[in-house]
């Protein structure tokens, strides 16, 4: 019944960018033929955990991805209007905040601790309704079932039985004393309601989510730097060693953690310090608990032998730095352009795209070396400006500016 009190129902509207209209009689009149055509409302909801008295509520990312408006109500039909303080696609996770008096957060259990078969309840909000509670049994875990389409994804779910809806997304996974061991993330279905699985994000990978998210504004992912495969039958067979469970090198980065380790190809991770790892899903949801520069003991097999091995994490640059939320988000780093460009391009000021990668600005089209010279009709004069608009804006955005060779572009999506 407590658990009950801590899931709560969100209700969101998201600002669907209505795009850029062209119009050659406005840009004789006004001088700008380019036009922002109005966004578009789109209503979504779902459920949330309260995990702090401080009113901080652990979500799915999809249920409030690109909301501008969030709206939570509790068991007891009190609502408030939430602030989203960070998301993180890799794991689906989002964290936001309300402000409230007298409110019941959840008590954290331990994932690493449940067992299948173990009795789970699955508390949240389907179809608009308030606070449901399903039952059902742990029926796997460390499952991958590639939902998640980023590139450093993590998935080692915990699968149930228990009846998940949508709506439900966001809400918690109980064991039996009520303590929370998962976010419900996903249903196995085609129909887009329960027919048999569903999918939680382990307690502990959700608490280290939610502390970076507070944080840091963004998550600080550690990477091991390693190529790997589940270990099969065929692969020992092929290596002539015994066969055991574990997650198989096949590949070691150049200057990375495991390189600096001296970690080499066909090394099987059994261990991560304590906890033993047997699938890909396990290895990513151990190393994903850790930050750059933290030190992580591997207990690995080579040939015969059974050795320790300490790695310090690094993060996707190669270093052990703190990465901030604009470059987390957009997937790009900024730079000042040269005033000779400027001046070439006839232009006043402008904030250009150095390095991307996968994330929101290379999805949207942009390209290496765009300057950036409005963030909705307002100019860019600064890298630290750009950042601070990024840090602060929830909605619709649209960026202008120019390439190198003098092509003007214009790009809107949301936040």
């Amino acid at each position: 019944n407590n658990s009950v009190n801590s899931v709560v129902h969100i209700k969101t509207v998201s600002k669907q960018p209505g795009g850029v209209a062209y119009d050659p009689f406005k840009g004789f009149f006004e001088g700008n033929p380019y036009h922002r055509l109005p966004d578009k409302k789109i209503a979504g909801s779902g459920s949330g955990v309260i995990i702090s008295k401080e009113g901080y509520i652990a979500t799915n990312n999809h249920v409030v991805e690109g909301a501008s408006e969030i709206e939570v109500t509790l068991n007891d039909k009190r609502t408030y209007t939430a602030e989203l303080i960070g998301t993180d696609p890799t794991t689906d996770l989002a964290l936001i905040k309300i402000d409230p008096e007298n409110i019941q957060p959840i008590q954290y259990g331990n994932s690493d601790h449940v067992n299948i078969g173990e009795w789970v309840l699955a508390v949240g909000n389907p179809f608009n309704l308030t606070s449901t509670v399903t039952a059902g049994i742990i029926s796997a875990k460390g499952r991958n079932i590639n939902i998640l389409k980023e590139e450093y994804a993590i998935e080692s779910f915990i699968q149930t039985d228990a009846a998940v809806n949508p709506g439900n997304s966001g809400g918690a996974l109980v064991n039996t004393k009520g303590e929370l061991i998962g976010i419900n993330t996903a249903i196995a279905s085609n129909t887009g309601s329960y027919t048999g699985y569903s999918f939680a994000v382990p307690v502990n990978l959700v608490q280290k989510v939610m502390s970076d998210l507070l944080k840091y504004g963004a998550v600080q992912r550690g990477l091991l730097g390693v190529q790997i495969q589940d270990f099969t039958q065929e692969a020992a067979e092929e290596m002539n060693v015994d066969y055991r469970q574990g997650v198989l090198i096949s590949g070691v980065i150049e200057n990375s953690g495991a390189d600096d380790a001296g970690l080499k190809d066909d090394d099987l991770i059994i261990k991560v310090g304590a906890i033993e790892v047997k699938t890909v899903a396990e290895l990513q949801e151990q190393i994903s608990r850790f930050r750059p520069g933290d030190q992580v003991k591997l207990t690995v097999i080579r040939g015969e032998e059974l050795l320790t091995k300490t790695v310090i994490l690094k993060n996707k640059n190669g270093d052990t730095e703190i990465i901030e939320k604009a470059m987390m988000i957009l997937g790009a780093q900024f730079d000042e352009p040269s005033k000779e460009l400027l001046k070439e391009l006839n232009l006043k000021n402008g904030v250009q795209v150095k390095d991307i990668e996968v994330g929101k600005l290379m999805r949207e089209g942009i390209k290496k070396d765009f300057i950036i010279t409005h963030f909705n009709h307002k100019p860019v004069n600064s890298k630290e400006e750009l950042e601070g608009f990024l840090k602060y804006h929830k909605g619709g955005v649209l960026l202008e500016g120019y390439y190198p060779n003098g092509s003007k572009a214009f790009y809107g999506f949301g936040l």
